[in-house]
């Protein structure tokens, strides 16, 4: 079901992709420095479409590294906790195998014996 639902999504947008890449393949320029003011070196030509999806991937990329930066302090609390959590386990464990192996009269009081 998971699967038809994400074909169901992206065959259209593979559709529309295609198609904006085949409506605007034709060359344009592409320059650092459009009115030469620092003598920047010349145009570079690309089509439209490739253009624009490497605008779209430059941004996918800030964007997730803009995401995975500001989220640091949450992994590193993450980390804490799990080194919490093993340790806690490791020493419940611990507790167990000793009381497991301790016999019921070294768990009663001498003063009641």
């Amino acid at each position: 079901m998971k699967s038809f639902l994400k074909a169901l999504i992206l065959l259209p947008v593979v559709a529309l992709v295609t198609l904006f890449a085949v409506a605007n393949r034709e060359p344009v320029a592409v320059q650092v420095d459009p009115y030469e003011w620092f003598g920047i070196g010349p145009a570079i030509s690309l089509p439209l479409f490739a253009i624009v999806f490497l605008a779209l991937a430059v941004g996918v990329v800030l964007g997730g590294s803009a995401v995975w930066l500001s989220q640091g302090r949450h992994r590193k609390a993450a980390r804490l906790h799990a080194r919490e959590a093993a340790r806690l386990r490791d020493e419940a464990e611990r507790l167990r195998a000793s009381a497991a192996t301790s016999t019921s009269a070294d768990l009663v009081p001498s003063s009641i014996r």
